[in-house]
């Protein structure tokens, strides 16, 4: 399953069975913050996902420059042995030459001289770039060594960031295991614990935790929750974002709440008190609340049976990727 990454924070909201404006609209406020700080956990993701991405593309682009110079070395190696040769028959040219002078010396000294000028200048000529061949030669093998040494580096990082992300994986696993063993009491009343896009999620339907139109968690609820609190209490490296839902129904109530987002607002932020409370070693820091009201739905509202399931409270338990993103920086 497609795992991704995401941070959040946390925030509490007071409210009471009548609810001010003035307090209304500050749950108003927190709530825009939440979502600015989701979205920027979603940013931190994908420039993670694409830093990994830029990663592999360098190392290809290294190992391509390699066999590049690997070949230009191997043609320079086919001309200089040419050469060789070259200088191998002018100086069988040479010998012959001499072979000549000395059995036709007479009117044969200029010839001679020619050839033994014609051999400094190929000789000169050959050893210049046998000299100039020996220094592309030292400063590829330069090149070499220190893209060598930067491929090492890229492999080691991506290596690295690949298992700190499986590490990363395996610690949701391992959590998603735990909290089904914990609340495996509740599988059957509406609870559901999954791995889900690199998050653990805990899905609870609205049966098992509020009475219709209600922010108020009922017994079997609070139950749940206590559970759940101590489990989270012991994963401290963990962003807690807790999320209101509702169906499609026109919300009846007669409170201040007006409506759905209101009330999946109200029960979000009732479930992370609670949380709080039962979990005192829980960071604050590190858990939020949101209303998505009736616009998130699991599936359509079109039978009484689906709106009783988008009728939920879901808590989302995403790992902080701090230390992958600062090994990457780095």
């Amino acid at each position: 399953m497609k795992r991704s990454i995401i941070l959040i924070g946390v925030s509490a909201v007071l409210f009471s069975s009548c609810v001010t404006l003035g307090k209304y609209e500050a749950l108003e406020s927190k709530n825009a913050q939440l979502r600015r700080d989701y979205n920027t956990t979603q940013s931190e993701l994908s420039d993670l996902r694409d830093e990994n991405a830029q990663l592999q593309r360098q190392n290809q682009s290294l190992s391509t420059e390699i066999t590049d110079l690997t070949d230009i070395r191997n043609r320079q190696n086919d001309s200089i042995k040419e050469l060789k040769l070259q200088m191998v028959n002018m100086k069988m040219g040479f010998d012959t030459v001499v072979e000549n002078y000395n059995q036709r010396i007479t009117g044969q000294s200029q010839d001679l001289t020619r050839a033994n000028n014609l051999l400094a200048a190929r000789t000169k000529e050959l050893a210049e770039k046998e000299a100039a061949f020996n220094a592309k030669e030292e400063a590829f093998k330069a090149k070499e060594n220190e893209l060598r040494v930067k491929q090492a580096d890229l492999e080691k990082q991506e290596a690295d960031a690949r298992k700190a992300l499986a590490a990363k994986e395996q610690e949701l696993e391992n959590l998603r295991s735990s909290l089904n063993n914990a609340l495996v009491g509740f599988a059957d009343k509406g609870l559901n614990v999954e791995t889900r896009d690199g998050k653990v999620y805990v899905s609870m339907e609205s049966k098992l935790l509020f009475p219709s139109a209600s922010w108020t968690v009922s017994k079997e609820g609070v139950d749940a929750l206590k559970t759940l609190a101590k489990v989270l209490e012991q994963n401290t490296d963990l962003n807690i974002m807790v999320e209101g839902h509702t169906d499609n129904a026109a919300y009846k109530g007669s409170t201040a709440v007006k409506d759905n987002w209101d009330l999946s607002v109200m029960r979000a932020t009732a479930i992370v008190k609670l949380l709080l409370q039962y979990g005192p070693g829980i960071d604050p820091a590190r858990i939020e609340a949101c209303g998505h009201g009736e616009f998130a739905p699991k599936v359509a509202n079109d039978t009484p049976a689906n709106k009783a399931l988008n009728r939920r409270t879901e808590i989302i338990l995403t790992p902080k990727m701090s230390d992958i993103l600062k090994m990457i920086k780095d």
